[in-house]
């Protein structure tokens, strides 16, 4: 495909983000996606696509073949005139009718689900790996950090990271690593996809408008953002956002394993379908992992939207609202009281 401006790139980019956010990955992989999505995301699909790339032009319909005519065995054979000649003027001035010579055969107009995928490079080529779970990274910690020394076993965790060069996201225009940000001691966490765009310049996790409303959700769920620990699956910025490759999640991946060995939450919260990967080690769609209980490093998992995907769909606010509730009954909270 080749995209017609930088908006559409944008545009794409945030309508393939929306995809994954409803579990819907390996875009690029399939070489027909109309055989496993569903109608009403193909149906979105294609008229994206329609806008994004140039029309192509449709195949002229050949004019209808002239009804062959007998001719008598008697008569000699005629041979249709050339195109220089003209034909000659019958008896009543009328010029006859020439016959039609039929268009060359042009080939049917292209669509976007039957054209031929672009070759793609070796990289992404190859197979995704399966995810591994956290509880599956390493073993469960047999002793556990006291509180009073969680502050420092974390900036302990910070200065090995340094300033990282282990993945190619050190090298795709990072500003800032986000480590995290929270109470090393809370018994709630939430831990997101990546750093966007504000996060990168801050240095702190979840402080753009997606920040703004996980504060909201926090707040409703009777906290404040300075009682729960809150990181990410990465702690650089992807290039434009996009969702993090799997060599970029793996290699950042411990760290946060230890970040929550450390901290050891009552509850974790997914947000989002690439947090919910890494962190269990499945990839299924939010729809399937929403509204039920997992585990790992010792602690209980809930799965929900990730506040960037609200704000791009705000309908599913009361859905996410349903999953914090159930994460409030666990932790004994209270909804706070309306202004």
């Amino acid at each position: 495909m080749s995209l017609t401006s930088q908006e559409n790139l944008q545009h794409l980019r945030a309508y393939v983000d929306y995809l994954r956010d409803l579990g819907i990955y390996d875009l690029y992989r399939r070489e027909n996606p109309e055989t496993f999505l569903p109608e009403t995301v193909r149906e979105a699909f294609a008229a994206s696509a329609k806008r994004m790339v140039a029309a192509p032009q449709t195949a002229a319909k050949p004019p209808a073949q002239p009804e062959a005519r007998t001719v008598p065995r008697s008569a000699p054979p005629v041979s249709p005139p050339s195109v220089t000649q003209r034909a000659p003027m019958a008896a009543s001035g009328t010029r006859p009718q020439e016959p039609v010579r039929p268009a060359p055969p042009q080939p049917p107009a292209a669509t976007y689900f039957d054209s031929e995928p672009a070759p793609l490079p070796p990289e992404l080529a190859a197979p995704m790996p399966k995810p591994v779970s956290f509880d599956q990274l390493a073993p469960l910690p047999t002793q556990i950090i006291p509180a009073a020394e969680r502050v420092a076993a974390l900036e302990a965790i910070r200065a090995d990271i340094g300033d990282c060069t282990r993945c190619p996201l050190a090298y795709g225009g990072r500003h800032k690593i986000v480590f995290a940000d929270g109470d090393p001691n809370a018994r709630l966490m939430f831990v997101g996809e990546g750093p966007g765009a504000d996060e990168d310049a801050s240095g702190l996790p979840f402080v753009g408008k997606a920040g703004q409303l996980l504060n909201n959700m926090i707040r409703a769920m009777g906290l404040q953002r300075e009682e729960v620990y809150i990181a990410n699956i990465v702690k650089c910025r992807p290039p434009g956002n996009r969702t993090p490759e799997p060599i970029e999640a793996n290699t950042c991946s411990p760290f946060l394993l230890r970040q929550i060995d450390i901290v050891r939450p009552q509850v974790i919260v997914a947000l989002g379908g690439t947090a919910a990967t890494y962190l269990l080690g499945v990839k299924q769609s939010l729809s399937s992992l929403r509204g039920r209980w997992y585990s790992t490093r010792g602690a209980k998992v809930a799965v929900t939207y990730h506040p960037a995907f609200l704000l791009r769909d705000p309908r599913q606010k009361g859905e996410a609202w349903k999953d914090l509730q159930m994460v409030m009954v666990e932790l004994g909270l209270k909804p706070a009281a309306k202004a």
